[in-house]
């Protein structure tokens, strides 16, 4: 924490399971507020699938950008950094720690670093993009963002619909690949930031998301998709496309009704494989400090003197 005078914001992230909520609680409830770095939370009705903190949690530890849009709006990184920087501006201004903690982990290389200098969304074309490509299958979508832009082809995912539309559209716009715009890679500098990183041993880590899993389906995470699916929810929609709720569109047995048993595999699963992608992009982010939390206390106490600090400097 060495730009003196400037005010301390700390970054805590790590692959889903890893831990965050409850650190989260131990380290910062009662003198900071967090700013949600989830793509998914921001989503109003996506509890159980997403892992919402609970109601007595966020009455000890205050959350922002949870439950700020309807599952069929779409939210960018370029939304997140907007948002973030006014909610980080906001706590600052109250004399509390403000906290950006989640494991998008784009979202949270947007803030700190900066966002690549694309042009602004021009709805006309966005919206004919969307059009063309509603009803074509992901492999079709991959090929066509493939022939424009091979780079960012492959650091997608085949289901990444949102982002590989939005190839296209940078590319309908500008004739140039999504891939050929600079992207900052120097942290920004009118903040104190102290990046927390947290990981743990594989084994131990896929364990922990297995478990999740089990307690998801036990709280009912069923019942909230059939509620959502009731409500009009359909698989295009940039909610229903996460972890969690994708897996209950297109599994079903031979009655027509989902597989509870392949939706749950399929969930944990796709699960441990995003931890491992979350981990790979986690350590391209400059000047972490690392806390293993299969070998460190619940609270190491490097992590827990820089806190103070950070919260002494307010």
């Amino acid at each position: 924490m060495e730009k003196a005078g400037k005010p301390p914001v700390v970054l805590l992230f790590g692959p889903t399971g890893v831990g965050k909520t409850e650190l989260l609680d131990r380290l910062f409830a009662g003198r900071s507020e967090v700013v949600s770095a989830d793509a998914l939370q921001v989503y109003r009705k996506l509890d159980i699938g997403t892992a919402k903190p609970e109601a007595d949690l966020l009455a000890r530890l205050p959350h922002h950008l949870i439950n700020i849009l309807h599952y069929t709006e779409s939210f960018s990184v370029a939304d997140f950094v907007c948002r973030a920087n006014a909610a980080v501006r906001d706590i600052i201004s109250r004399g509390r720690l403000p906290v950006i903690s989640g494991g998008t982990a784009y979202y949270l290389k947007g803030w700190l670093l900066g966002l690549p200098e694309t042009p602004e969304a021009d709805m006309d074309i966005r919206n004919a993009i969307e059009d063309r490509w509603r009803d074509e299958s992901n492999a079709d979508l991959k090929n066509a963002v493939r022939l424009v832009d091979p780079v960012s082809a492959e650091r997608l995912g085949n289901g990444d619909r949102y982002r590989m539309m939005r190839v296209l559209e940078v590319h309908a716009q500008t004739g140039k690949p999504l891939s050929g715009f600079r992207t900052p890679d120097t942290p920004r500098t009118d903040y104190q930031v102290l990046s927390v990183g947290l990981t743990r041993d594989r084994q131990e880590l896929y364990g922990r998301i297995n478990r999740r899993v089990d307690r998801m389906f036990d709280e009912g995470l069923a019942r909230e998709v059939a509620g959502l699916k009731a409500d009009g929810a359909r698989p295009e929609h940039p909610g229903m496309k996460a972890i969690g709720y994708r897996e209950w569109f297109g599994n079903s047995d031979d009655t027509g009704v989902p597989s509870i048993e392949r939706v749950k595999e399929l969930i944990a699963r796709n699960s441990r494989r995003y931890a491992k992608r979350q981990l790979t992009f986690f350590s391209s982010l400059p000047d972490v400090h690392w806390y293993n939390m299969s070998v460190e206390p619940a609270v190491p106490p490097g992590l827990a003197s820089e806190i103070d600090a950070a919260v002494t400097a307010m």
